[in-house]
């Protein structure tokens, strides 16, 4: 409690909430304009420095003399040493060609810009990684892991495996789901049950959301229903605010077999019937499993008329060299297949 004109004023007063509000969304819009406007600067000066370089009317030399220029007539001045001038000067030349991605680097702090920057080795990486960050508003800890789990390499590789229904239905879906998730913060041993894979999911909620994608909402764990007086209970249940549906989640800790689809098809038609509201969409289902082969999926789904797809969870970080040899590859039969080649 504090005191203030001689009256207890309690830190929480719902009735303030909304001026609150409006304070908290201008301390925001205010810090989202000071980086915008310091990533203009940045790009400004990178274009600056590129420019006299290319003319060559500097050296490289000269980068340095600005740098220390600097130090001395802008005392206090951060973020303009020679490292972070030529910095600035590749942030430029990257993509000063590319109108598309341009209003996507003032939306991201310089920070984030650096990471994609020197870790994307191609422009559809960048755009890929740049595009997701603000989406998912990925901290700069959270961008350096999915770079780690080479998230670009094995969304373009390995699509998400869908059934039919779901990709006619859900048209968006195909860019929410992935073919696999990686949980190597959970910590687990090479074997494990499925009790163990569910109590770590649990404990570790916050870090399994930020995997699964921003708009995904907890909603139970053994979540129960009921059918013809039998009691049933579904492993994880979430609700996808893009989507507007409830997405079922069930954990295999092996191989996924076929039989599996027609436990979730029940699922799914129990959550439709009991659970969903009038003005939500179809629940979708999540086949969870520590293996796939991609024949057998793809047999499984041709007739599967749910919502549904089917996932790996991986427990190690993949082998990023090999993913992005399989990356170059698929790259190379794409262009072999152009017409005219």
């Amino acid at each position: 409690m504090n005191e203030q004109d001689g009256q207890a004023v309690s830190v929480k007063d719902d009735r303030f909430e909304e001026v609150l509000g409006l304070i908290q969304g201008a301390r925001q819009r205010a810090m989202q304009a000071v980086n915008t406007q310091l990533i203009e600067l940045y790009w400004q000066v990178g274009a600056y420095i590129s420019r006299k370089l290319e003319q060559a009317e500097w050296g490289d030399s000269v980068v340095g003399q600005l740098a220390a220029h600097l130090a001395i007539t802008q005392p206090g001045l951060r973020g303009f040493t020679r490292p972070n001038l030529f910095r600035m000067r590749q942030f430029y030349e990257a993509y000063r060609h590319d109108e598309k991605v341009s209003a996507l680097l003032r939306q991201l702090p310089w920070t984030h810009n650096l990471i994609i920057l020197s870790q994307s080795k191609l422009p559809e990486e960048r755009e890929f990684y740049l595009r997701l960050a603000i989406q998912e508003k990925w901290s700069s800890r959270e961008l350096e892991r999915q770079f780690k789990t080479a998230l670009f390499e094995r969304s373009v590789t390995d699509p998400a495996k869908a059934s039919a229904t779901l990709k006619n239905n859900y048209p968006a879906a195909m860019d929410v789901f992935r073919d696999a998730y990686m949980v190597e913060f959970l910590g687990l041993p090479g074997e494990h049950a499925e009790a163990d894979l569910h109590a770590a999911l649990m404990n570790r909620l916050k870090q399994f959301l930020v995997e699964l994608g921003r708009d995904f909402c907890f909603v139970g764990s053994q979540y129960p229903l009921q059918v013809g007086g039998r009691d049933f209970a579904l492993d994880l249940l979430f609700f996808h605010r893009g989507l507007n549906c409830l997405v079922a989640i069930e954990l295999k800790v092996g191989r996924f077999e076929p039989e599996y689809l027609g436990k979730l098809d029940f699922y799914l038609e129990a959550l439709d019937r009991n659970e969903r509201k009038p003005h939500e969409n179809p629940a979708i289902g999540v086949l969870l499993c520590a293996s796939k082969e991609d024949e057998v999926v793809e047999y499984a789904l041709n007739r599967s008329l749910s919502p549904a797809l089917i996932a790996e969870y991986q427990t190690r970080l993949p082998d990023k060299a090999l993913l992005q040899a399989k990356l170059h590859e698929f790259y190379a039969l794409g262009a072999a297949a152009q017409p005219g080649d």
